[in-house]
């Protein structure tokens, strides 16, 4: 694997453990800035399952990626097209109202440029 392949597979672990812990720990803190409120357990308990379990996960099978060669362009393409998704549906949302930068365009940026990082190294690991 390049250097260039490894940063982008480190980062993108890093930036998905700690979503992972951040919504474990304070889930209406991470949902806040989506004017989401979480006013009940149940709510909390969907915030820790879906950004923070789902975050941690996708973390330890991006280091899974990172030690092994055989698995590596299967996790990665796994992990960029459902960062690829995720910056889809925000755009679709840009049909329904107009959204702000910040959250939805700035994460939009993220996800999409994660996920052709993401693609690229599957790309060259193949």
């Amino acid at each position: 694997m390049t250097t260039f392949g490894w940063i982008v597979l480190v980062v993108a672990a890093v930036f998905f453990a700690g979503m992972g812990v951040y919504a474990l720990v304070t889930p209406a803190r991470l949902v806040a800035p989506f004017d989401v409120t979480l006013g009940s357990a149940t709510a909390r308990s969907e915030v820790r399952a879906v950004y923070g379990g789902f975050g941690l996960a996708i973390a330890a099978i991006l280091v899974v990626a990172i030690a092994d060669a055989q698995l590596r362009a299967g996790i990665v393409t796994t992990v960029a097209a459902a960062l690829a998704g995720m910056a889809f549906g925000r755009a679709v949302s840009a049909l329904d109202a107009r959204t702000s930068f910040y959250p939805n365009w700035f994460y939009f940026l993220v996800e999409a440029v994660a996920a052709a990082g993401l693609f690229w190294v599957a790309a060259v690991t193949a």
